[in-house]
């Protein structure tokens, strides 16, 4: 349904669109995580909120990665692969939270420096966009250098469909 060409291009980077979809899920299970954590038992601790809603999140994300954004990549043992990726997705929270830690107590953009509207919006933009991005690139670039490294390692099995006789003149297959 698509033109050629874009067709060509999805088609291109299908593990990079893949990888997006998945973190784009995962990012939505860090905001609620997050703002649940935020706004019931970490009030007054938003560094750990979002480091936990993270944490929840990226465990998500290797079985999404693993099962559908790189099926077909690997190289390692499953062990080795997973150690792999939570390592480098430890960097990562780490990364994600520098964002929301520079902004809150290096620039000071909390209550009662800033209303709590402007902390609500700086904890944000600083932790969940910026934050997230800078993790995300990490990620891609890791994940492909070190933990799946190989592509085609892990063949994609296509299966056939059998095809119904509900024509005349076809068998089934």
């Amino acid at each position: 349904m698509l033109p050629t060409p874009v067709r060509d291009l999805l088609i291109k980077h299908r593990e990079l669109l893949k990888f997006a979809v998945v973190g784009g899920a995962c990012f939505v299970l860090t905001n609620v995580v997050n703002y649940t954590l935020k706004l019931t038992i970490l009030r007054g601790n938003p560094v750990t909120a979002l480091i936990l809603a993270v944490l929840v999140a990226t465990i998500a994300s290797y079985v999404l990665s693993r099962e559908w954004s790189f099926r077909t990549r690997g190289g390692r043992e499953r062990q080795h692969e997973a150690a792999l990726f939570f390592v480098i997705s430890g960097i990562a929270v780490g990364l994600n939270s520098l964002p929301l830690a520079i902004s809150r107590y290096v620039l000071d953009l909390q209550t009662p420096h800033v209303g709590l509207l402007t902390q609500e919006i700086a904890d944000y933009f600083s932790g969940m966009i910026l934050g997230t991005l800078v993790a995300m690139v990490f990620r891609w670039w890791a994940f492909k250098k070190w933990v799946f490294p190989e592509a085609g390692a892990r063949p994609r099995v296509v299966r056939a469909r059998a095809v119904e006789p509900d024509e005349p003149g076809q068998r089934a297959a």
